[in-house]
Formats: structure tokens, sequence, C-alpha cells
């Protein structure tokens, strides 16, 4: 017996049926098939129960979940229960992939929408977001004139901001540079892959698209795969924007990525450093990388987000594919423990943010007992007679 279908044979289906979204109530309030029902599943038998009253034996029923897996798994089970059920193939994915393929029938609105996000940035969020990204741009120099640049996009919160900001630089600035926006594909499932895609065309971002094996390299690590992994797409998008004739790269690192860095050095490396906003490639030479969301907190790009009701991957890797979709955990890892710990430290001082930052830029070597420099260390015994 087919118990799967296609969106086309759905809507070619004109006669009395029923569509039942079988995804969390959040995931279906935001967004699902025109005329869908909301009816979560977690197994067959208490789903029967529950919607028994609701379940036509007369008429066709149609189901989506999210990537088609577990709506298959429940259309064989009610057609063994004696109902005419059919799994959508490629669920809800395969909904929006079509929403973008037909824009002007099923979204007219679509070029509207990416407007209103454009127009958020320079003004709802014109403070919070465009001022500083701006700001780090200037006091930072992160951009010359004649600068290829490759904006990386990793289909995050952060790095998509960041593409949407350089568009922004590049209408409302002085155009004085070019940018490629890069996105790697590090072995992504279908569903993030699909997801970083879609939000591209989305926000009309142009994206250049290449792939690699870390993800396979990584699976088998266990000390310290994020570390490596990092290092790793890293060297990948040095190569990629090289060979694209690009001579920096853009990463989306925010302000609370920096404190987390400077306070995971004191208390776990028993070191003082902090994430530079720019740094020269010491692989690739010519290369540069700049970080333009510097001075950007993490809770405006949320804002900024969720204000434009948008939905990105988190990390997406092997560890965290069962909670890739935004909303994820990093939970047990020590960034995930400082991230905790600033926040309850910022619930007694309103300063404690800006304090751990600006610590790095008030730094008196008169008070050091030593520092490094160019891998040399330097003691204050070394100028302390002379004193």
């Amino acid at each position: 017996m087919i118990v799967q279908k296609t969106i086309e044979e759905l809507e070619a289906d004109i006669g009395r049926k029923l569509v039942i979204d079988m995804r969390r109530a959040d995931e279906f309030e935001k967004d699902s098939y025109p005329g869908a029902v909301n009816m979560e599943w977690q197994n067959t038998d208490d789903f029967i129960a529950e919607h028994k009253a609701e379940l036509p034996h007369d008429a066709p029923i149609y189901l989506f979940c999210r990537s088609g897996r577990q709506s298959r798994e429940l259309a064989e089970e009610l057609n063994d229960a004696g109902y005419q059920a059919y799994s959508i193939d490629g669920g809800y994915l395969s909904w929006l992939r079509i929403c973008l393929r037909r824009h002007k029938a099923y979204l007219p609105e679509a070029d509207q929408i990416c407007a209103d996000i454009e127009r958020s940035i320079v003004k709802k969020f014109r403070k919070e977001i465009w001022r500083k990204f701006t700001k780090a741009i200037n006091e930072y120099e992160l951009i010359k004139d004649g600068d290829r640049i490759a904006v990386c996009i990793s289909g995050g919160k952060d790095s998509m901001l960041m593409a949407k900001l350089f568009q922004e630089l590049e209408r409302h600035g002085k155009k004085n540079f070019e940018t490629v926006f890069l996105v790697m594909d590090p072995g992504y499932n279908e569903e993030n892959a699909l997801a970083v895609k879609n939000n591209a065309k989305l926000l009309h971002v142009p994206i250049t698209v290449f792939s690699s094996d870390i993800f396979d390299i990584v699976t088998d690590i266990e000390d310290s795969p994020c570390y490596l992994c990092a290092r790793m797409r890293r060297g990948h998008l040095y190569a990629k924007a090289k060979e694209l004739g690009c001579n920096k790269i853009a990463l989306g690192h925010h302000f609370d990525d920096v404190i987390e860095t400077i306070l995971m050095g004191m208390l776990y490396g028993g070191q003082i450093q902090t994430m530079m906003p720019k740094l020269h490639s010491t692989n690739f030479e010519g290369m540069e990388l700049i970080r333009p969301m510097y001075l950007i907190r993490e809770d405006d790009i949320r804002h900024w987000r969720d204000y434009n009701k948008l939905h990105f991957i988190q990390c997406a890797c092997r560890f965290t594919d069962s909670c890739s979709l935004e909303g994820g955990t990093e939970s047990g890892s020590k960034r995930a423990e400082v991230k905790a710990l600033i926040r309850e430290l910022a619930k007694k001082s309103p300063y404690i943010e800006k304090n751990i930052f600006r610590s790095v830029e008030n730094v008196n070597l008169k008070t050091i007992i030593a520092y490094k420099e160019d891998g040399v260390k330097h003691s204050f015994l070394d100028t302390y007679e002379k004193d």
C-alpha cells in the first residue's frame, strides 16, 4: 500500500481530506501548510485515542512532520488501524522548498518580508546593531579600500545577520570593497543544509556553497572535538576564500563570545587573552580574519531574529544533531558554563560584562608578574631593579 505522497499529489486531491501537522504546537503556530490542523504525536496508540473523533474513516489523511520520517511511521500504523493515511514526502521542509520556488503564488509578500527585515536593521535596531557594526569596522579598521571579503555563513543567527549587515553597508555606506557570501557544508544533514539555503533565499543573500568532510573527521575525536572542528573550518574557509580572490574572511563572533573567551582563558587556561577583532593568518599568506560584530550583544541579535520571526540552525554538528534548530543547547561545554556564570554575575551588577571586555583594553604592564610577546616570556624582574 502506498503510504507516501508528494505536496503536488496533496494539492491535486480536491476532495474532502484532513491535513495534520504533527510538529510541536510552537512550530505549527509559526507556520504550516494552509488548512492543516495541529495534532502532536508521541506514539500512535495515544494519538488515535486522543484524536479518534477527529480522524475520518471515509476521507484521506495527509500527515506532515518536519522531514517526513515520523509521518511515514504514523501513516503506516494508521493504515494498519483501518485509516487511509499518507505521509508527505519530505515533510514540512518540502512545503518550504515549494514556497520558495513558487513564492509568487504562495508568498507574494516574500520581497516585502526581506525589505522589512533589512529596514529593521537600520531603523528599529539602529542603535543596538547597525551603529555597533559600523563602530567596530571604523574603530578597528576592519575594511580597507579594495578589500574582497568572504563573509562566512554557518547558517546560524549571528552569521546570517552579519551577511545582511554587509549588504546594508554596501547599500548605504561607501562602496569601496567587494563581498562573497561563503557557506561551507562540513557534512550537515539534509534538513540543516536545506534550512541554510532556504534562509539565504528568504533574506536575498547570494551564497556560494562548497563542501568539506570535517564532520566525518571529528566524529571519533573524544578530546576537544569542537576546538578541532573550529580550526579545520577556519582553514577550509581561508583556502576557499583565497581561491575566490578574497584577502579577508569575516566571522560572526559577537561581544558575548569575546567576554566568554576572556573568562574561559582565565578560569580554564590560566592565561589572560582575548578574541581579537582582526588577525593576520599564519598559514595563508596575505589573508586576514575580521570580526565586524565584535561590539554587538547576543541578546540584541536574538531580539532581531525573534522580531522578524526568523528561524536559524544552531551548531548542526553530529554531536548536536538532535537539537540542531535554534534553541538547541551547548549543555556541558566549558563555554556554556562560563556563559551561565557571566549571566549570574550580571544579575548582581550591570557593569560586569563591560568590565570583562574592558579588562583586556586596560592592561597595566607595571602590575603584571609576567607576559609573553612573540612566544618570549618577560618577567617584571627584568626591569625591577631599573625601576
